[in-house]
């Protein structure tokens, strides 16, 4: 049954024409509610979505552990990645080669990031996104069998590279391009920097920008033939079972190898970036709660102002036995009301709108003609988002909670009023 007090806080709502300012500040207080709970909403979900891609495409590309030693490169890595196999929560493990080059294509020249991977279980361990054209089967060492291509390039190395760099040197599939390696060779006339033709076998996008304009990707052997490396490689990428176990594996794997080994995680080569996105994703969170606080002014003077015009209904309550505790109630329940019924609807808006925002960025996109997101500037090309069921919670609550502290102090004015001070002119 409905207590009286919610009764009469329910009908005061309900300005008539006499109240309508009263009735304006309160649709004002529900209208911020609104809009600072849905902001909020979208805005978290937004920061989600930019963390989780991020960290999607960055461990795509890279490992969850790098091991390496600290004389440089490591000569033994069969036998070192049969102990890493033995370690607790060890997924899959590859070795690689890491080094700075230049791509020469024609008159275009760029300096890249070359990195030998191995053919056979390189894909157990990393994730190099879309291949958009080619197939990185055409990495091996075989000669290629690839319909309608010039036979005097079949017997060329091949080499993947990321869909920006492509389009920065106006290179296309199976196309001829040399490899520099600024670490030359002595002869005669002094050093030489190696240069070798490879052929572009493939064309990769991980969504990164960063990546794909500066990343290239030979077989293993290749790369070691090319750096003249022999059989030595610059470390070993590991895959671990679960990410934010990463710190805890690679210290396991530090004591069982012993010196000269050390390990680094994903978490520690992505630090900075993954701190700023936190503190990032706090300060907005205060900065938007200052949308609820506002709103929730407007609620304390819409409670004053009914307050002060209900002083003879408030001592005809009095009168008839109404206690302070009920009259502060009545108060509270108005005011908890406005602020529970601008809250679902900044919900039931925040959600469809996070759930939609890619579709939306998209639309507007198309509208306006303009990237949201321009891939040279930031480091995603969408806009992601991800709702945070705790987050949305925590947000719900702490409105509600700024609503119900709006209303004490009005509805304490209330309980105060001198039944005979009120009526004393009536």
């Amino acid at each position: 049954m409905m207590s009286y007090e919610f009764f009469i806080g329910l009908r005061y709502l309900r300005a008539k024409r006499k109240q309508m300012f009263v009735s304006i500040v309160t649709f004002i207080s529900i209208a911020g509610i609104f809009l600072g709970v849905a902001a909020l909403i979208i805005v978290l979900a937004v920061m989600n979505g930019f963390e989780t891609d991020l960290r999607g495409k960055i461990l795509g590309i890279n490992s969850h552990i790098i091991l390496m030693e600290y004389s440089g490169a490591m000569p033994n890595h069969q036998k070192v990645m049969r102990e890493v196999a033995q370690v607790p929560g060890v997924v899959a493990a590859t070795p690689f080669i890491y080094s700075q080059a230049m791509l020469k294509s024609g008159s275009s020249v760029t300096g890249v990031v070359l990195r030998g991977l191995s053919t056979e279980d390189a894909l157990k361990v990393i994730n190099l996104g879309k291949i958009r054209e080619g197939s990185l089967d055409d990495l091996g060492d075989d000669a290629r069998r690839i319909p309608g291509l010039n036979p005097d390039l079949a017997g060329l190395p091949g080499i993947l590279i990321g869909r920006e760099l492509a389009r920065n040197l106006g290179i296309i599939l199976h196309d001829k391009i040399y490899v520099v390696s600024p670490s030359g060779i002595a002869t005669p006339a002094g050093m030489v920097p190696r240069m070798k033709p490879f052929l572009v076998v493939g064309v990769f996008e991980s969504g990164f920008f960063e990546y794909d304009s500066t990343l290239a990707f030979i077989s293993l052997k290749t790369c070691q033939e090319f750096l003249g490396m022999g059989e030595m490689v610059t470390g070993i990428e590991i895959r671990v079972n679960d990410i934010y176990k990463a710190d805890r594996i690679a210290k396991q794997i530090e004591q069982k190898l012993g010196y000269p080994f050390w390990g680094r995680n994903w978490m520690e080569m992505n630090k900075n970036l993954f701190s700023a996105l936190k503190l990032e994703k706090r300060v907005m969170f205060l900065i938007l709660s200052l949308i609820v606080l506002v709103a929730a002014f407007n609620i304390i003077s819409a409670l004053i102002m009914i307050v002060m015009e209900k002083n003879k209904d408030i001592a005809i309550l009095k009168t008839m036995g109404a206690t302070r505790a009920g009259i502060m109630k009545i108060f509270i329940f108005q005011g908890l009301i406005v602020g529970a019924f601008g809250t679902l609807l900044g919900c039931i808006a925040g959600l469809a709108v996070a759930f939609n925002l890619e579709a939306l960025s998209r639309f507007v996109e198309k509208l306006f003609h303009f990237k949201i997101l321009p891939g040279d500037v930031y480091y995603l090309s969408e806009l992601p988002s991800q709702v945070n069921y705790g987050d949305v919670g925590l947000i719900i609550l702490g409105t509600l909670l700024i609503s119900f502290l709006s209303t004490i102090y009005p509805s304490w004015r209330a309980s105060r009023l001198d039944p005979a001070e009120a009526l004393r002119y009536e």
